[in-house]
């Protein structure tokens, strides 16, 4: 493919064509494997203006993994209403920003989602540097059908929105994928086998990282496989559709 060659992670790429200035770059970064990281990435990081991160500490330390520093400033769910003037001010001067979340891709389930519409409506150039997602890398090794599927993020930590949420996506046709915490996850699985014995889940821990588990089966049974385990790091919950 056309500016394949002579890529390489520290030097510079004349080959390829430089970022555009005014830009948001949305940089997808590794959910756990630091091998998952791409080129165009690594470059974006590279060579942007400066970075807005979810937390400036945890992408410090990928940036000191790379071998290079750049400016960074905070962008979480905190203080992204009053951080959003200044980044679209910082892109109407020219400034390229690189968008990251602790891990994964920007606005899904992370923040990203209101600088990039803000940036879109002021006329501003928004680009995706894809790569890694946890709703992506699960459901593509879950075994279930892909060919229809419907994502809702993290539910309600309130219990009658949370079982109005769930109640509502059990009735989506289609896989229904949703992310849940360790210490909620036996929660779940309680409100699953009363609202949906019968259907087939699967769950996925620590995804891409050294102690990535999968663990398959109606409700019950993974109450029953799950109950003396100390779980750890965050879940992708995966609903099979009614009857399969």
């Amino acid at each position: 493919m056309k500016n394949e060659e002579n890529i390489s992670l520290g030097a510079s790429t004349p080959n390829l064509p430089p970022l555009q200035k005014g830009t948001l770059y949305l940089v997808a970064t590794p959910i756990g494997n630091m091998e998952d990281i791409t080129l165009r990435a690594i470059r974006t990081l590279r060579d942007c203006d400066i970075i807005a991160a979810e937390d400036t500490r945890r992408t410090g330390l990928l940036l000191q993994r790379l071998g290079f520093q750049k400016p960074l400033l905070s962008y979480h769910n905190f203080n992204e209403a009053r951080r959003e003037s200044e980044f679209i001010q910082r892109l109407k001067d020219g400034q390229i920003i690189a968008l990251v979340t602790d891990a994964g891709s920007p606005g899904i389930s992370d923040p990203g989602q209101r600088i990039t519409a803000a940036a879109i409506k002021a006329g501003l150039r928004v680009e995706s540097v894809p790569g890694p997602s946890a709703l992506v890398a699960a459901l593509s090794a879950s075994g279930l059908p892909t060919d229809e599927f419907h994502f809702i993020g993290f539910l309600p930590h309130k219990s009658g929105q949370r079982q109005k949420t769930l109640t509502a996506a059990l009735d989506c046709p289609g896989v229904v994928v949703l992310y849940e915490s360790p210490y909620r996850i036996s929660k779940l699985l309680n409100e699953l086998q009363t609202l949906a014995p019968e259907r087939s889940l699967v769950l996925a821990r620590e995804l891409t990282k050294k102690f990535e588990e999968w663990f398959r089966g109606k409700p019950a049974e993974l109450i029953e496989k799950t109950k003396t385990r100390s779980l750890k790091g965050e879940f992708v919950i995966l609903i099979a559709p009614s009857g399969l």
